[in-house]
């Protein structure tokens, strides 16, 4: 099976995504500097919320670059990834009903939603790899080590935890799993060029 209509339909639910973040912004509630400053933390999130998204719509991207084809499994994956991310733009507008500091069950609950994303991930990376030759395939090779897949849930589940006790710390550690991301894996990269 073709993987670019896999490709096409992932790219549209992530612009979708962005779309229904972005309209969650409200106009700030004075229209002064004032209230602009006031709408600080809830800007952040957006870009926080933004950042993740596309964090893993270039991952995607690149990841896809190095297998000529999907499977049914494959696709199922991949539903259930994009299923995890499209809660993206509701934990978001829920963490910012409670600004200016963040309420213990929202960030809790924008952290759990932020797990499952990176654990459907998995799954989504595993089939991709079978479909396209195991472990021996370019994909399979390139992921060897990868220790931010490991790495990222386990600060997903102290943020969660810290949510309850100091929310703004549990925020703090999903920018920086954020962070973690940003820069595109170096492997992918290096055996997109070969």
């Amino acid at each position: 099976m073709h993987k670019g209509r896999m490709e096409a339909f992932t790219d549209g639910v992530i612009a979708v995504i962005i779309t229904i973040m972005v309209l969650e912004l409200k106009l700030p509630r004075e229209p002064n500097w004032h209230g602009l400053l006031a709408d600080v933390p809830v800007f952040l999130s957006y870009v926080l919320s933004f950042a993740y998204v596309g964090i893993y719509w270039n991952n995607h991207h690149q990841m896809l670059q190095m297998v000529s084809s999907v499977s049914g499994k494959v696709l199922w994956a991949n539903l259930f990834f994009l299923f995890w991310l499209s809660l993206f733009p509701f934990t978001t507008s829920w963490l910012n009903e409670s600004h200016p500091m963040p309420a213990p069950v929202p960030t809790a609950l924008y952290g759990i939603i932020l797990l499952l994303a990176a654990l459907a991930w998995i799954p989504l990376l595993r089939t991709l790899i079978a479909a396209n030759g195991g472990e021996k395939s370019r994909l399979g090779e390139a992921l060897k080590g990868d220790w931010k897949t490991i790495v990222s849930p386990t600060g997903y589940v102290i943020g969660i935890v810290l949510a309850f006790f100091a929310p703004i710390l549990s925020c703090v550690i999903y920018g920086v799993i954020a962070a973690l991301w940003f820069i595109p894996d170096r492997r992918l990269e290096a055996r997109l060029r070969t």
